[in-house]
């Protein structure tokens, strides 16, 4: 069994808990004795897993924190912190704060159908996704049962909301009064990066030669060092940076108003239409003209091809590709033969 002690240090304030791990020493300093008589508990449960199969009890809150520190931890950004915290607020609103023993496979349940009164499946699914992790990371650190189960509920496919070539044309067409809100337009329909992305690009991240652009994705954290333009979209890039005054680093300097957002989508006849639009056309544009999932997924930056099929594209290229593959033209040829009068079997058998 491995050992793990509590201890105060000298001429140092709070309480530590000491322990051998991978062959080296480690501690974790607590303010007050108490909470390291608990934490040392906990890291014992978790150093002797292989002998303690049991789950060990924690409170909500110190659960709570101590989840939301590990994403912080693996990197994940604040906004998708918060979507987490606001599932776990939504939990504890609806059952209190329990302890971690007292979550049962009853309880996540409830939670399943007292939020789906509340709100709807996909928002749920958003809950549950994010429970989940909560639930599988609880299960590694021992605080919950092992055997909890939450699964996703099945939503109906929506049509992806793309728009056409002439929609298209008539936004740009709308937007020329306003040259920073039109680049925009083209790099969001021609790369498929999210418009605050957009405004992070630089004069020196845009490679004119070989038509390409350095970018840095806020919402993943990853960039992507050469991401193709179309040369068409390019040209235009470049005209729009002769404009830019001497010194300006960034691409695209100001916010985007929306007093001029607005009227553009109006003057397109557009007025409910929003930028993540475009990235779903930049997909859905793509799909149509047979290119791969794995492509699109790549450029858009998504993690999971499901989230690629399901949100952004319309119609699968490789269904696409299927029913294309259909004697469609040999159904529809007319025989001279038949003429209109009666049908000669005879005929087409030999054609």
């Amino acid at each position: 069994m491995k050992k793990v002690w509590v201890y105060k240090r000298k001429n140092i304030t709070g309480w530590w808990v000491g322990w051998y791990e991978s062959g080296r020493r480690k501690a974790k300093a607590l303010p007050n004795k108490s909470l390291a008589e608990h934490y040392r508990s906990i890291k014992y449960a978790q150093l002797n897993s292989e002998v303690f199969t049991g789950t060990v009890s924690l409170d909500w809150k110190q659960l709570n924190d101590e989840y939301l520190q590990s994403k912080r931890v693996a990197g994940l950004v604040e906004s998708s912190i918060y979507e987490i915290s606001l599932t776990v607020r939504n939990f504890e609103r609806l059952f209190g704060a329990l302890q971690s023993r007292q979550v049962t496979q009853k309880v996540v349940d409830e939670f399943v159908l007292k939020r789906g009164r509340e709100v709807g499946r996909s928002t749920l699914n958003k809950d549950i996704r994010n429970l989940h992790a909560f639930i599988n990371w609880g299960k590694e650190q021992k605080y919950f049962n092992h055997k909890l189960k939450l699964k996703q509920l099945k939503e109906e496919d929506r049509p992806v909301k793309s728009l056409s070539a002439v929609q298209v044309r008539r936004l740009l067409q709308a937007a020329k009064e306003y040259p920073n809100i039109r680049m925009r337009l083209l790099l969001v329909l021609g790369t498929a990066l999210r418009r605050g992305d957009t405004e992070t690009i630089k004069v020196k991240d845009v490679d004119v030669t070989n038509n390409s652009i350095t970018t840095r994705s806020k919402k993943t954290k990853k960039g992507m060092s050469s991401r193709p333009v179309p040369e068409v979209i390019m040209k235009q890039i470049g005209s729009y940076m002769t404009t830019l005054p001497d010194g300006q680093e960034r691409l695209i300097s100001d916010r985007l108003s929306q007093r001029q957002w607005n009227r553009v989508r109006r003057l397109a006849g557009l007025p409910d239409l929003k930028f993540h639009d475009l990235r779903k056309t930049f997909a859905s544009s793509l799909a149509q003209r047979g290119i791969s999932t794995a492509v699109t997924q790549r450029l858009l930056e998504h993690s999971s091809p499901n989230l690629t099929n399901k949100v952004y594209i319309n119609v699968d290229p490789v269904l696409r590709h299927a029913v294309e593959q259909l004697p469609v033209d040999e159904w529809l040829r007319e025989y001279p033969q038949y003429g209109g009068g009666k049908f000669d079997n005879t005929a087409v058998a030999g054609s």
